[in-house]
């Protein structure tokens, strides 16, 4: 079985490509989003990290 998909994908003209495309857009969501994790306000994490604690409703 993974012969033939292995012929059918070297068929393929161009298939190289994408799984580069593919993991530069792992790498890529991964990379912002830890940059988004990093430069999230303390502030805001602090305030929404004390919402389960608060008994105003």
């Amino acid at each position: 079985m993974l012969k033939f998909i292995k012929h059918h994908m070297d068929s393929i003209s161009g298939i190289e490509i994408y799984p580069i495309i593919s993991l530069s857009i792992f790498f890529l969501f991964f990379v912002m989003l830890l940059v988004w994790v990093f430069s999230y306000s303390k502030d805001r994490i602090k305030e929404l990290s004390d919402i389960p604690l608060n008994e105003d409703k």
